[in-house]
């Protein structure tokens, strides 16, 4: 007998086709597209306002520069090279040039500048310290322990009283005024002489013209004292323990050469 199948239930009839993926339309991209413009074009729109501010405002502009840290170069003279930034943005300042600017000024060896908001800049400055007086090309020029000009010697200086240096020209173009192995040789022997303030302070004049050969003179002798380059505090403290007991048996002494320690060789001055 035959026997016929039931219909099937279309409850569970199983989809012959893929569902198809939606697809965004070209509306929804563009209007997406437009909001995140939007969102950017916000973005640096307060970006400029905030920039603008910072550097517009007046609350914001220097009005103040303070100084520390000198000693030789007056707050007045600081303040005037940095005239130029009154009123200027305490962000926009151009503090890198107004820094050379300080740096080219007499007597300053390092100088730190600070923003310090809402409107003042701060000037911190370590100043050089004049160890001697450089006779260079016939003119007279304050020097540093390394042999660097600070300015120019003059009558407002005079306060000073430091040795005279001869021999510092290089011989090179104008613009190298100093040796360099020479301002070398005068470093060292200064500071091999910063522990003996009792010695440095009798020295009147040092002559670098041999550069191998330190060459001093002392307050109130006219004896040349030859160094050699080393073990400068021990050959000028022989000369000066013996100088008395060497004029009494030379008369009249052109140099000594203390470099043979603890023999001295004497040069009595032609005549």
């Amino acid at each position: 007998m035959p026997v016929s199948a039931p219909p099937p239930d279309k409850r569970f009839r199983r989809a012959h086709l893929r569902p198809s993926k939606r697809r965004d339309s070209w509306r929804g991209r563009l209007l997406r597209g437009l909001a995140a413009v939007g969102l950017c074009v916000l973005f640096a729109s307060l970006v400029y306002g905030v920039v603008g501010y910072a550097v517009t405002s007046s609350s914001l502009s220097i009005q103040r520069i303070t100084v520390s840290g000198n000693q030789r170069l007056s707050s007045g003279q600081v303040r005037a090279l940095l005239n130029h930034l009154v009123g200027s943005s305490t962000v926009a300042a151009d503090i890198e040039r107004a820094r050379q600017k300080l740096l080219d000024a007499p007597w300053v060896e390092h100088v730190e500048l600070r923003r310090v908001f809402p409107g003042a800049l701060s000037v911190v400055l370590t100043e050089q310290e004049a160890i001697a007086i450089g006779r260079i090309n016939g003119e007279l020029y304050l020097v540093d322990r390394n042999a660097i000009i600070i300015d120019e010697y003059g009558p407002n200086y005079s306060e000073f009283d430091l040795p005279i240096v001869n021999g510092l020209r290089s011989g090179q173009p104008p613009e190298m005024l100093v040796d360099e192995q020479r301002a070398r040789t005068l470093s060292q022997f200064i500071g091999s002489l910063q522990a003996r303030p009792d010695l440095m302070g009798r020295v009147s004049e040092i002559d670098l013209r041999d550069r191998k050969n330190v060459v001093v003179m002392l307050e109130g002798d006219t004896v040349a004292v030859r160094l050699g380059n080393e073990k400068f505090v021990d050959r000028l403290e022989s000369y000066v323990e013996l100088a008395s007991a060497l004029r009494e048996r030379v008369a009249d002494i052109d140099y000594v050469d203390a470099r043979y320690i603890p023999s001295l060789v004497v040069g009595p001055r032609r005549r």
